[in-house]
């Protein structure tokens, strides 16, 4: 028995906590337009009734709804509310899988001899966390992970929705195919080129023409369709190992030159860096991409002599890379600094003894060493009082936009 747990309208749930005189009126949490990127991230079902949509221009919104309230987002706190929420997800069952911030699968096959039913747990669910944390959530039942997910996305806000086997057929089927999990805008467009407009459709067409059209992806959206998906929810431990940890930054205004590159560089190694130490990981490469004000961006790469966790190392190959790529008077827009080819921090390594690399080793081995001991240093400080409680001197007070408790946590 698997439950999938959506929190409802999240970032602008817990924004109105704080804010209960706009209860009842349109809210949106949006990115700030000061920092150029101006966008709804979240909006609350008041907002969503006039048809603002997440990921549009504030502008659009705006136009829309002109009495729209717009909120700044503050990910610190979502993250310290879904640390809370996944607590109340563990008293119910040790098998929790998080989908994002806001939504996780449960199996509750074990744990139905304790509370109930999987729709009494997934009541008991939504009560728990709307009388501790003031938050709602929708809830959908079912025997695989797919309908479970479509079960919380057909009844919101704050329901409990059961998909099993003698009624997916007529819940699911007649809903157009761009519901099903997994299926694209041009993906939905094609398939409507091939008469497949509902869920019903899509279960119905030949499984080896949607392969053969789709390649692999069609076969499993057919399956989708059919309620075959036999995936487990996996705890923690048993995902996939991260490929990649990065983060990016529009800046409030283009920059230009060795100093204000080499500012946003630190502040965005510096949280790479401090996510690697933190999923216990050390890159074995660094990745920059670069946009400039016309959008032209430019990806480069290299290999680091040793893998490492530490800001200063991977500061040094981001602008090694950029002074080799990039005009020191040509504009930036956005920097993206990307953590590659990760390894566990005490995997062993092959190191070369020979050639201008290797009589550096030991000594480069030690300076690593100290460089560590210092961010791991400034990692205890951050934890205990604060993202911004300590940072490189380059980084303070900067007036490109780059903000030290507010940076994304979601390029990983």
């Amino acid at each position: 028995m698997i439950l999938h747990c959506d929190m409802n309208a999240f970032y602008a749930s817990v924004e109105l906590l704080s804010l209960p005189e706009l209860a009842g009126r349109p809210v949106a949490v949006c990115g700030d337009p000061a920092l150029r990127h101006g966008i709804i991230l979240a909006k609350n079902e008041q907002a969503k009734a006039f048809g603002v949509v997440t990921a549009e221009t504030i502008w659009s919104a705006r136009k829309k709804c002109p009495e729209l309230t717009l909120l700044k987002a503050h990910h610190g706190k979502y993250h310290e509310y879904c640390r809370r929420i996944n607590e109340i997800y563990y008293r119910f069952t040790d098998m929790v899988e998080a989908f994002s911030i806001d939504e996780s699968w449960l199996d509750v096959t074990g744990s139905r001899s304790l509370f109930g039913g999987g729709c009494e747990i997934g009541d008991r669910i939504r009560r728990t966390v709307r009388d501790e944390l003031g938050l709602t959530l929708s809830v959908g039942v079912s025997f695989n992970k797919i309908f479970a997910k479509m079960g919380s996305d057909y009844r919101k806000p704050d329901a409990t929705t059961w998909i099993g086997r003698e009624n997916y057929r007529t819940l699911l089927w007649p809903l157009p195919v761009r519901e099903l999990f997994s299926v694209g805008s041009a993906t939905a467009a094609k398939m409507a080129g091939m008469g497949v407009r509902t869920i019903g459709d899509l279960a119905a067409y030949d499984r080896e023409a949607l392969t053969a059209c789709f390649g692999k992806p069609g076969g499993m959206l057919h399956d989708y369709a059919n309620g075959r998906d036999d995936s487990p929810v996996r705890r923690a431990e048993e995902r996939q190992r991260i490929k990649s940890v990065g983060n990016g930054a529009t800046f409030r205004r283009d920059i230009c030159g060795t100093d204000e590159i080499r500012t946003g560089v630190t502040a965005l190694a510096d949280t790479v860096a401090g996510r690697l130490r933190k999923y216990g990981l050390k890159c074995r490469g660094v990745k920059v991409d670069i946009k400039d004000p016309f959008f032209k961006t430019i990806s480069r790469q290299k290999q680091l002599p040793a893998a490492t966790n530490v800001t200063g190392e991977i500061v040094r190959a981001a602008m090694e890379l950029i002074r080799k790529s990039w005009e020191d008077t040509a504009p930036v827009r956005l920097i993206t600094v990307t953590g590659i080819q990760l390894a566990g921090d005490g995997d062993a390594e092959q190191l070369s003894f020979f050639g201008p690399e290797g009589f550096m080793l030991d000594m480069r081995a030690d300076a690593r060493a100290r460089g560590e001991n210092l961010d791991r240093a400034m990692d205890d400080i951050r934890r205990k009082y604060g993202a911004a409680a300590i940072t490189f001197g380059s980084v303070l007070h900067n007036d490109i936009g780059i903000e030290l408790d507010e940076q994304s946590d979601e390029s990983v």
